[in-house]
């Protein structure tokens, strides 16, 4: 039987009949209130709202709105924030009643505008309505320019209700200990603007209910630049104290859970208690080295997948402690080789046996240089694994890529007698995201090989450039002797030649695969292989366009 559903079998009885008892408590507290409290919260956010698109359709700004703000905070206790796309944040009832603010809270924040809705007597048609828009836009600007500058002088707005749903903005009076007249010119309406014409004759003018939504439209965004911007109000403070439900029938619910559920763990700790032990040993010796350790791992319960699971890493540690002596190892013959000959010519030469001529020392140079390669590529692909190899991304055109990487090799394929050309490479742009340096080293790695591998008569490396499906596909195809089918999980491994008679100046230095894999997988994109013996080899880069 699963362990899961022995565990399940003992607490079963527990479980319901704790359930049942804590939900039917709970129940009838939190029923009622949660039905006060969400109708409570409705009620003050309409309060809140309702007060303040009166404000700013008194105001023709949110200039002023900190009392405000605070008396509706005072009066409802919620903590309230206020702002404009524009503006920001404009004001926070925790600063204006001198707290801390608090980390907001989860409620979604709700927008007032306060702009009014363009109205029409029913008798007018379509064309008359027109007409009268632009008319209508011009006065609203002029008037809430006035609302707002007497605001900010301090001075209390008056508003009248007007013609067409607009309101009437009258100077009610000077400003506390100000100086009595008015400090702001009321300019009238004006002519109407070419620009509110042309877009309330936009409109369509038949069809009355579509012919108003649209001039409403448009009265909204020929009136932005003046109106109070939509207001952002947050309610709300994570810390913000809930109702609370009585603790003491759940109390005394919880007490009975909490035996019961350590009864049922006394009776379960022997079951589990003896792999945990396993795994618990087996764990300290893989940690001091002793990679050989493994646990039982019996049954088809869970802890027996655990136990399996835990066998499966030791031996992807085993594995891995096996690749790394052999990365060494491999390293080592690498460079024991060429050492040994410039050692062996250098000694020569200390000796007298041989003279230093310019053709001995070019030959040391290139021994030299080949090393370097080596270590230079081990060092990319230490940083690449590591993640720590740095990119330089930008936008960059595919077509461009492949371009640039025949140029620079197309001296080498000609030297070689190997035909290099570029398919698919036309007018337009392929865009790709990613370091065009990088990329052009894996795709360099992948044709320097391809040419390296094909006959020189007759030979041709291909570089196909396609997109499609929201992937740029970068083939480099060669009419090479092919790899054989048992060898291709083996090609990205490092310092691996599908030819072992090959060495490291003609067959590289057996890490151009595995960096060229390494940059494709940064950029979120994989080589894929395909390859005939006698036919040739295709290398494909798949790369997100």
């Amino acid at each position: 039987m699963s362990f899961r559903v022995r565990v399940f079998a003992l607490i079963l009885l527990v479980a319901v009949a704790a359930t049942a008892a804590t939900a039917w408590l709970t129940l009838r507290q939190a029923t009622s209130q949660l039905r006060e409290s969400a109708a409570a919260d409705r009620e003050s956010a309409t309060r809140i709202t309702e007060r303040l698109r009166a404000y700013g359709a008194m105001h023709g700004t949110w200039d002023g709105i900190a009392p405000t703000v605070r008396a509706l905070a005072e009066e409802t206790g919620q903590r309230i924030r206020v702002g404009t796309d524009r503006q920001g944040q404009i004001a926070d009832s925790d600063v204006l009643l001198g707290r801390d603010p608090r980390p907001g809270g989860t409620a979604p924040a709700l927008l007032v505008d306060a702009r009014p809705e363009l109205t029409f007597p029913s008798s007018v048609d379509t064309g008359w309505m027109r007409t009268a828009t632009p008319s209508v836009i011009r006065s609203y600007d002029a008037g809430v320019t006035y609302a707002a500058c007497l605001t900010r002088f301090g001075h209390r707005v008056t508003v009248l209700p007007g013609k067409f749903g607009l309101p009437v903005f009258q100077d009610g009076g000077k400003a506390p200990g100000g100086t009595p007249g008015t400090p702001c010119t009321e300019t009238g309406s004006g002519a109407p603007r070419k620009a509110d014409i042309a877009a309330a004759e936009a409109c369509p003018s038949t069809g009355r209910a579509e012919a108003l939504a649209c001039l409403r439209r448009v009265f909204t965004e020929r009136t932005t630049a003046v109106a109070p911007q939509p207001l952002t109000v947050r309610l709300g403070a994570v810390d913000d104290a809930g109702q609370s439900l009585a603790a003491g029938p759940a109390a005394v619910v919880a007490a009975g859970v909490a035996a019961a559920a350590l009864a049922c763990a006394l009776l379960l700790s022997r079951a589990v208690l003896r792999p945990v032990r396993a795994l618990t040993a087996a764990s300290q010796g893989l940690g001091e080295g002793d990679l050989g350790r493994r646990v039982p791992a019996s049954g088809r319960d869970e802890i027996g997948e655990l136990g399996r699971s835990f066998n499966r890493m030791a031996d992807s540690l085993q594995d891995s402690e096996e690749r790394q002596r052999r990365l060494v190892g491999d390293i080592a013959h690498e460079l024991r080789t060429p050492l040994a000959n410039l050692r062996g010519y250098l000694e020569a030469l200390q000796d007298g046996v041989l003279e230093a001529d310019a053709e001995l020392l070019d030959s040391l140079h290139e021994e030299v240089l080949l090393q370097q390669r080596i270590v230079d590529d081990l060092q990319d692909l230490a940083l690449a694994e590591a993640g720590a190899l740095t990119y330089h991304r930008r936008t960059l055109d595919a077509r461009e890529l492949v371009e640039a990487c025949r140029t620079a090799h197309s001296a080498r394929a000609a030297a070689a007698g190997v035909a290099l050309d570029v398919v698919g490479a036309g007018p337009g742009t392929v865009r790709l995201h990613g370091d065009p340096d990088r990329l052009r080293q894996a795709l360099g790695n992948l044709v320097g090989n391809a040419v390296r591998h094909t006959a020189p008569v007759g030979g041709v490396v291909r570089l196909e450039l396609t997109e499609e499906d929201g992937f740029v596909r970068i083939a480099v195809r060669d009419t090479g002797g092919g790899i054989p089918a048992a060898d291709l999980p083996y090609l990205f491994d490092r310092f691996w030649r599908a030819d072992a008679a090959r060495g490291r100046t003609t067959g590289g230095s057996g890490l151009g695969l595995s960096i060229a894999r390494q940059i494709v997988a940064d950029h979120d994109g994989v080589v894929e292989v395909t390859s005939e013996v006698g036919v040739g080899s295709v290398f494909t880069v798949v790369l997100p366009a």
